[in-house]
């Protein structure tokens, strides 16, 4: 990670981003505490990351307009309108103003996607190849990191002064972020020219179009696409490991995603690794393995074992696996797309994923008021372990040389002559 941490403007892009993170994290985790307090309801809070994930449907429009836009301007605007969505947690005052939160969640949302497809642009355009695995190691060490602490920080402004001061605390951090992209100086990649552009809906499909065009990438997104139909349940059943599991309060969640935190360190730090000895296939695989394992650890209580310490080594291995699995999955697809096809081909694998998981997540808040919530995460395990064994075991697709020149040609498919290994990809 030195190499790239030399690179003034990625330093500048690193400390951007982090202020921002700082934000989401303590947000999006205090807004389903909040929920569950005022409804006392699991499945409320579970609802609350229902309206994060709902945006992606809009993933392909989303994903087209950093394709179409300067992306560090675009960065900006976005931060800059997450400032306003997130003050606007002042009007909450009681039940009846649920809506507020769930509004704000949705529209928060969104404008993660939008800047999810803008910074993956950004960074194909910022570093070379071989740096990114190691900018996106580094970039999920801190996003899976900052849990230790954003969970306390945001917990602790909302039950020191309430919500709106929390929504108000974020608001000033993502105009701090804001004004730290300005410094952020990046010679960007040219969008397609009218007379390239080949119609809106043909383009706003280009990212699926080049996902299925690259048998590597396409079995790694139908894969994790399949796990995520049943991640979502994890939303709404550790709520229910937490307050009937290990008897604690909700805010007890939160220490739980400090510890996932801790543990996505180590995860981080080791990614860039893993990618490079298993290729991006297996260690996708390993990743949903322990994602599995961890599933199993939550509902140990079917059997009579203790259930805190298991829960906590469960949580750990979650937080190690998942820097895994997007650091291989976001460099694999950033390397094999051109510079301008990265926000609709970033956006296109945000709604491969988000569609399953937003179904789960749904299924969950509904099921674990029916079932119990240990028999729930054992049908996820599974079906986790399933998925992993499909890339650990199962023979990887071989991307083309072509595949690794393809930013070439803007929206161009991969000649499929030259069959050889992307540098950083495969062991």
């Amino acid at each position: 990670m030195k190499d790239v941490l030399r690179i003034a403007t990625f330093r500048r892009l690193l400390g951007a981003w982090t202020i921002g993170n700082l934000a989401d994290s303590a947000l999006f985790l205090t807004l389903a505490i909040w929920a569950k307090d005022l409804s006392g309801s699991s499945g409320a809070a579970a609802l609350v990351f229902l309206a994060l994930g709902l945006p992606a449907l809009t993933a392909p429009l989303l994903g087209l307009l950093a394709d179409r836009a300067r992306r560090r301007s675009l960065l900006i605007a976005a931060n800059l309108a997450a400032a306003v969505v997130a003050a606007s947690l002042v009007l909450v005052d009681g039940a009846s103003d649920l809506w507020i939160i769930y509004a704000v969640a949705f529209a928060y949302g969104a404008l993660g996607i939008l800047n999810g497809s803008a910074q993956s642009g950004l960074l194909r355009d910022l570093l070379p190849d071989e740096h990114l695995d190691n900018a996106n190691a580094l970039l999920s060490t801190i996003d899976q990191g900052l849990r230790i602490i954003t969970p306390a920080i945001g917990a602790g402004l909302y039950v020191l002064w309430g919500g709106g001061a929390l929504g108000l605390g974020v608001a000033a951090i993502l105009v701090l972020t804001a004004l730290a992209l300005l410094t952020v100086h990046v010679v960007e990649s040219a969008p397609e020219s009218a007379e390239e552009r080949s119609g809106f809906w043909a383009e706003a499909a280009g990212g699926f179009r080049h996902v299925a065009s690259i048998p590597l990438l396409a079995r790694i997104v139908i894969v994790t696409a399949i796990a995520f139909g049943v991640l979502g349940v994890f939303e709404s059943a550790l709520f229910e490991v937490v307050e009937k599991g290990l008897g604690m309060e909700a805010a007890f969640f939160g220490v739980l995603m400090s510890i996932q935190g801790a543990a996505a360190i180590v995860g981080g730090l080791t990614s860039a690794t893993a990618l490079r000895r298993l290729g991006p296939a297996r260690t996708v695989g390993v990743a949903l393995l322990g994602l599995g394992v961890a599933a199993f650890g939550l509902a140990a209580d079917l059997l009579p074992i203790p259930l805190l310490p298991v829960s906590v080594v469960a949580i750990a291995i979650s937080g190690i696996s998942v820097p895994w699995l997007v650091v291989a999955l976001i460099t694999t697809r950033q390397r094999l797309t051109p510079p301008r096809l990265q926000g609709r081909t970033a956006a296109a694998t945000n709604l491969a994923m988000s569609l399953p998981q937003l179904a789960s997540i749904a299924a969950g808040a509904a099921l674990i008021t029916v079932v119990d919530y240990r028999l729930v995460m054992v049908t996820a395990g599974v079906v986790l372990l399933g998925c992993a064994a499909v890339l650990v075991i199962g023979r990887t697709p071989t991307p083309d040389a072509a595949e690794e020149t393809a930013d070439e040609t803007p929206g161009a498919a991969p000649d499929p002559t030259g069959p050889g290994e992307l540098p950083g990809l495969a062991a």
